[in-house]
């Protein structure tokens, strides 16, 4: 039996759009302070996985919702299971943008909306190629369950729930469309640590407060300090418009009540690739590590405007690593707090790191830096992950995208991490081809709308060849 599988999505066109638009719309950030029993990250995320269950629905598959922590539907029979994980969660939409995140536009050929790449347009796409199977009634000899998560970007605990009250083993193999093509078999081990500091700081420069960060899996777009010291505006603008001049950040300064007010404006990415962001933290406390704060505020500007600055292979922290088959260890300085009056100010840093080190290992060394009162680790963690290029899973999949794309299969591992180390046979497939533009965790966030149709196709056919 042949089928066109691309013929069959050009069917389908209109209404994979109008689907996708639907849940685009939906701001399914996370917001702890409107979390209850009844929404466990917040109402946005709720929302997301009620309508991709409700759409589910009116496509006839039975669906389960795990107390909106996840849910999931299943096709097919058979004594193995595919499992499918993607995610309906997003990061915060940040500023930045030229249209709105939440209402999704197609501007020549791209889909600009928070989520686009990230992760419901490839949720979409690949929800429409197991509809296309389903719909053309092909024979499978294998079950399908395709799980939604809400917390993906944060944490993971929506999976952590799924797994201990949905009543299921785990399936025994399969893949999360939340990353490229042609594969990703491998991904870097995740962890947070955070750098513990004192506040209290007295001398010619005072750091009263210093902020920044939204999440520790995103370069912070911009920092912000309030401070006082024995300078007048007219001066401190002066220097400050020499330092923009030279590094590739904007700056406001003001004051009011004989503190200085000062915003530091980088550029927001996602923190597997801390290099491809401008940090606007690091930059801030880079500038102020100039004057002369004293006590805490000093050792807290020079470890984030001086050890960890651009530091993004962790090598002033001693912390550098590289492994000969999944490369080097990455640090993304994520969120930054600081409070005169606090005892407890901390600088939070993402490490995704390859086999050959530990979250151990990583702490030991943070330990040494000046200043740094204590080092406390994320309860959040995953180890390195890998399905070599021989497992079934692997071989079909990059088949199929070699044969749908007239491209060359390899493998690839990421600092990133997917749903697809949730099984030990896993990995992540598409939805992004090879020398797409990254917009993920950016402003202006897109996904080019014909790769989104083509990535349809190709979970088409990946997912008939696994469960025919």
């Amino acid at each position: 039996m042949t089928i066109n599988f691309k013929a069959e999505v050009e069917k389908r066109k209109d209404a994979m759009m109008a689907d996708l638009f639907s849940l685009l719309e939906i701001n399914s950030e996370r917001y702890d302070s409107l979390a209850d029993k009844e929404h466990p990250f917040g109402p946005g995320p709720v929302k997301a996985l009620e309508k991709f269950l409700e759409i589910a629905e009116r496509d006839g598959y039975e669906t389960t919702n795990v107390d909106n922590y996840a849910g999931h539907f299943t096709f097919g029979q058979g004594e193995e299971e595919l499992g499918i994980f993607a995610h309906l969660d997003v990061v915060p939409a940040g500023s930045g943008w030229h249209t709105d995140p939440y209402k999704p536009e197609i501007i020549d050929g791209k889909l600009y909306a928070r989520g686009a790449s990230d992760d419901k347009g490839p949720t979409v796409a690949c929800y429409y190629g197991l509809k296309i199977i389903k719909e053309l009634g092909l024979p499978v000899s294998k079950r399908v369950r395709f799980v939604a998560g809400t917390d993906e970007e944060s944490g993971w605990a929506d999976m952590d729930y799924y797994f201990a009250h949905v009543g299921l083993p785990k399936p025994d193999f399969g893949f999360s469309p939340d990353a490229e093509f042609p594969i990703i078999n491998g991904e870097k081990g995740n962890i947070t640590e955070y750098l513990h500091f004192d506040g209290e700081n007295d001398g010619d420069f005072v750091l009263h407060s210093l902020s920044g960060g939204l999440r520790v899996n995103m370069v912070p777009e911009s920092g912000k300090a309030v401070f006082s010291g024995n300078l007048s505006l007219a001066d401190l603008q002066e220097r400050l418009e020499a330092f923009t001049a030279e590094n590739p950040v904007t700056a406001h300064l003001t004051e009011e009540n004989g503190h200085f007010h000062l915003q530091v404006i980088g550029k927001s990415a996602h923190g597997a690739s801390p290099a491809s962001g401008i940090n606007g933290v690091t930059y801030l406390a880079n500038f102020l590590s100039q004057f002369d704060f004293a006590g805490n505020a000093k050792n807290y500007l020079h470890i984030a405007g001086k050890v960890i600055h651009k530091d993004h292979l962790a090598a002033a922290t001693g912390a550098a690593y590289v492994d000969e088959k999944m490369g080097e260890l990455t640090m993304n300085a994520g969120v930054f707090s600081f409070d005169k009056a606090s005892s407890d100010n901390t600088i939070a840093l993402n490490f995704r790191f390859p086999q050959g080190t530990d979250e151990h290992k990583i702490k030991a060394v943070l330990e040494t830096l000046p200043g740094v009162r204590e080092v406390s680790l994320s309860a959040h963690m995953h180890i390195p992950h890998y399905t070599p290029m021989e497992d079934e899973l692997v071989s079909k999949l990059l088949a199929v995208y070699e044969k749908q794309t007239g491209l060359k299969g390899y493998e690839q591992i990421i600092g990133g991490g997917t749903f697809g180390r949730l099984l030990k046979r896993g990995v992540a497939f598409g939805a992004m081809f090879p020398g797409y533009t990254d917009t993920m965790h950016q402003a202006n966030e897109f996904a080019d709308v014909e790769d989104l149709f083509r990535a349809a196709a190709i979970y088409a056919e990946g997912i008939y060849e696994l469960i025919k």
